[in-house]
Formats: structure tokens, C-alpha cells, sequence
């Protein structure tokens, strides 16, 4: 028997509910991953919200919850070639991560080993966030010395993007409450407040802004493109109705070698990811309602037990 978040109802996330699972007797080329960190992003329960963007993801009810994993194959099936019993392994089961175990087929696409110098905590919440941070990185397409707006900076997706922007040379303006002043500058980022002045801010400071990074909504791109930044140089990820000429852009438009990359950067301490807060499983509603406050520093992270992954 197993744990794990189970959705039957479309519309809250005071519908999940923590449920004992029975473990199913695995095919042959699938493996059983007893998941020690499991990550939250904002899809995740935007998914719960909505019935239309869970079709889009290939999801129906009943359901379980989350994305990000990281944690440890437990078991195998007779025709597995590429695992072996305690193999440290990490990636994304959308709909399903947030649990003791979860089962993939050996070959899922975005399963990888865990570096030994990468720890699970970080492996277990960088899917969404990292693909996501490395295609705004690559789409802004930024020069070393160019100086760079990014909205909500302070974020999981914003604290990966920040860094990388800042290792390849560029000047970054992070925007974020003043709560997260010291935070957004502990990235290597200029703090500056989000909110109504944001471009007035901008025109006071005198500094050229070459490209923008919107990660939630849409107010920084429009005060970017106020501001004399050209539309094809602002980048959106969470935009229904964006500015006319601005590139979206999501994880799915990473490079194939995204997440190696972003590895190699941890492995050397060369990117830190940073854990805002842990929460155990039977925790799970605090977990959310801290992540859609939307005022994290990083990331959220679920840590599980491999006692009851069997």
C-alpha cells in the first residue's frame, strides 16, 4: 500500500484528499520510483480549477496531483535494461507526483538520473521551473552588458531565470514586493516594487531596459513595452491575453538539453536552487495555499516516505 493526493472533483483544491493506494503489479518495461521530494508549481492547481486545461494535459478524473518529482527506483519490471533497483532518479509525471510512489514506463521522456552532487530536494522541484526559466532564457536571447526587466522575480521560475540572466552578463531588474528585496538581490538582481508605478519607476531610473520577462500576468510587459521596450523582446508564461507582439513561451519549449545543462549549474554550485519551504504529505493544503500566495521565494517542496512506498 502507498499514499497519494486524489482528486475526484473538478473546481478546488479542498477536493483532494490524501487517500491510501494500492500498488498495482508492474508491466514489463515499467519501473516503481518511491518519491522522496515531490515539487509544486502554479499549474498544479490550476489544473484542479479546471476541467478544460486538465483535458489539454491528458487528464481525467479520478486523478492525482503535482508534477514534479525526485526519488529512488524501489522495483522493476522483468524487461527494464535502463534502471536498477536504487537508481536515484528525478523528472515529471504530471497529474501524479505528489505520492509515496508512482509507476512510469523505463522510457518516459522525462526521466533522468540524479546526479550524486545534486541532492533530491533540488532534482525533486526543478521540471517545471527549470524548462520553463531555460526557454524565457533562451527566447529573450539577451547580450552580455544588456540590462533585462523580469516580473516576479522572486519565484520559482523567476529565481532559476535571474541567475542564469545574470551568469551570462546581463544587468537584471527583478520586480517584487519589499518583502522580497533582499532576496531579489541576494540573485544578483536590482530590486524594484511591482505594481502601478512600475514604469514611472523605470523612467526614474534611467537605465535602458533592452528585453522583459513577464512571469505572471501581465502587468511588467505592459509597463516594459510602455517604457520603450520592443514587443518581440518581452517574454510571457502565464498570459490568457497578452500584449499584441509579445512571444509566449512555457516549459515544453526548452531545449532537449535543458535540464542537463541547469544540472551541470547545481552540480557545481554554480545555480542555487532555492527551497522557500518543506512540508510533509499529510500537510499537502498548507503546501498549496503557500504556493498560490504567490509571494514564495523559490520553491515549495512536498517530502514523502519511502516506509509506506511498497
Amino acid at each position: 500500500m502507498g499514499s497519494a493526493l486524489v482528486l475526484d472533483q473538478f473546481g478546488d483544491t479542498n477536493h483532494l484528499r490524501l487517500a491510501r493506494i494500492e500498488t498495482r503489479p508492474l508491466l514489463a518495461t515499467e519501473v516503481r520510483i518511491g518519491v522522496t521530494v515531490a515539487g509544486l508549481n502554479p499549474v498544479d492547481w490550476q489544473i484542479v480549477e479546471s476541467r478544460a486545461l486538465a483535458t489539454v494535459f491528458g487528464l481525467e478524473l479520478p486523478m492525482g496531483f503535482g508534477n514534479d518529482f525526485a526519488g529512488i527506483v524501489v522495483e522493476t519490471g522483468p524487461y527494464v535494461r535502463r534502471w536498477s533497483v536504487g537508481d536515484r532518479v528525478f523528472g515529471g509525471a504530471r497529474g501524479r507526483a505528489v505520492a509515496t510512489s508512482i509507476v512510469l514506463d523505463e522510457n518516459h521522456p522525462s526521466l533522468r538520473r540524479t546526479p550524486p552532487t545534486v541532492s533530491d530536494l533540488e532534482a525533486g522541484v526543478l521540471d517545471i521551473a527549470g524548462r520553463t526559466a531555460s526557454a524565457v532564457a533562451d527566447a529573450l536571447s539577451v547580450q552580455p552588458g544588456e540590462t533585462v526587466l523580469v516580473g516576479a522575480a522572486g519565484g520559482g521560475v523567476g529565481s532559476i531565470l535571474t541567475q542564469l540572466l545574470v551568469r551570462h552578463g546581463a544587468n537584471v531588474i527583478g520586480t517584487g514586493s519589499l518583502a522580497s528585496t533582499d532576496y531579489i538581490r541576494s540573485l544578483g538582481a536590482r530590486p524594484m516594487r511591482y505594481g502601478d508605478e512600475l514604469a514611472a519607476d523605470i523612467a526614474a531610473s534611467n537605465i535602458p531596459i533592452a528585453a522583459t520577462a513577464d512571469l505572471h500576468g501581465t502587468d511588467t510587459a505592459q509597463a516594459a513595452i510602455r517604457s520603450g521596450v520592443p514587443p518581440h523582446r518581452v517574454v510571457t508564461i502565464e498570459a490568457d491575453q497578452p500584449p499584441a507582439g509579445v512571444v509566449r513561451v512555457n516549459g515544453s519549449d526548452a531545449s532537449p538539453d535543458a535540464l542537463d545543462r541547469l544540472l551541470e549549474l547545481i552540480s557545481t554550485k554554480s545555480l542555487r536552487i532555492p527551497i522557500a519551504a518543506t512540508y510533509t504529505l499529510d500537510q499537502f493544503h498548507l503546501a498549496i495555499s503557500h504556493q498560490r500566495s504567490r509571494h514564495v521565494h523559490g520553491k515549495i517542496a512536498i517530502s514523502t516516505s519511502l516506509s509506506n512506498a511498497s
